[in-house]
């Protein structure tokens, strides 16, 4: 039996806008995922210890608000004190390049910026987890 991919989405801080997180979401179930989508105002400790409860593959955080330098590394942070470093981070929304430079640097495995096609987005999903498997 092939074990589905699990992904949580998320939406941290004080980010109310959503509509993405759901359209990705959407398309991520769609795509044959198991999505849990934790809904608006998460903290980077929720997110972290729902994804270990869920047993994901991956994280998915889009944020809109600006606060992308301060969730991002926080989330971070949090997967490695809980030895959860082998889940994928990734995230989209508004994040200017220099940005996406430094939070790549980090560990964040990818960030889509708005026009990306949930194809891609499934693509890379799909290919990480084949080149990651989990015990």
């Amino acid at each position: 039996m092939e074990n589905k991919i699990r992904v949580l989405i998320a939406k941290a801080g004080l980010d109310g806008h959503d509509r993405g997180a759901k359209v990705v979401a959407a398309a991520l179930r769609d795509a044959g995922m198991e999505v849990i989508y934790t809904g608006l105002r998460q903290t980077p400790e929720m997110i972290v210890e729902a994804a270990i409860q869920e047993d994901v593959n991956a994280i998915g955080i889009s944020i809109l608000s600006g606060a992308h330098m301060t969730i991002f590394p926080r989330i971070l942070e949090l997967m490695k004190e809980k030895s959860a470093d082998d889940i994928l981070l990734f995230g989209g929304g508004i994040i200017p390049e220099s940005d996406l430079i430094k939070l790549k640097e980090l560990g964040v495995g990818e960030l889509f910026t708005p026009g990306t096609s949930t194809k891609e987005i499934i693509k890379f999903l799909v290919d990480w987890v084949a080149n990651h498997p989990r015990n």
